[in-house]
C-alpha cells in the first residue's frame, strides 16, 4: 500500500507499531541475499545478477537494504 510508518500519541504504542511494520524474516532473507549477490557481481563487473530465476538490478538492491536498515532500526529499539 506504501505505508511504511505510522503516527504514533502514545509510547506503549511503539512496540505494536514496530511489530506490524516490521519486515517479515522471509523479507530480510531475500534482502541479504539479493544485496550478496549482487555485490558479488559487481565485483565481478556485472550490474545485474540472477538469484532464484528473478532478475536483480540496483534499484532492487537499493529496495532491499532499505527493508534492512527499517528492520535493524526497529531491533535497535
Amino acid at each position: 500500500m506504501g505505508f511504511d510508518g505510522k503516527s504514533l500519541i502514545h509510547p506503549k504504542s511503539i512496540e505494536t507499531a514496530n511489530r506490524l511494520f516490521a519486515p517479515s524474516a522471509e523479507e530480510l532473507v531475500w534482502s541479504r541475499r539479493i544485496i550478496a549477490a549482487h555485490a558479488e557481481a559487481e565485483r565481478d563487473g556485472k550490474g545485474v545478477v540472477v538469484v532464484d530465476g528473478k532478475l536483480i538490478e540496483n534499484l532492487h538492491v537499493v529496495s532491499a537494504k532499505r527493508l534492512v536498515t527499517l528492520a535493524d532500526m526497529i531491533a535497535d529499539r
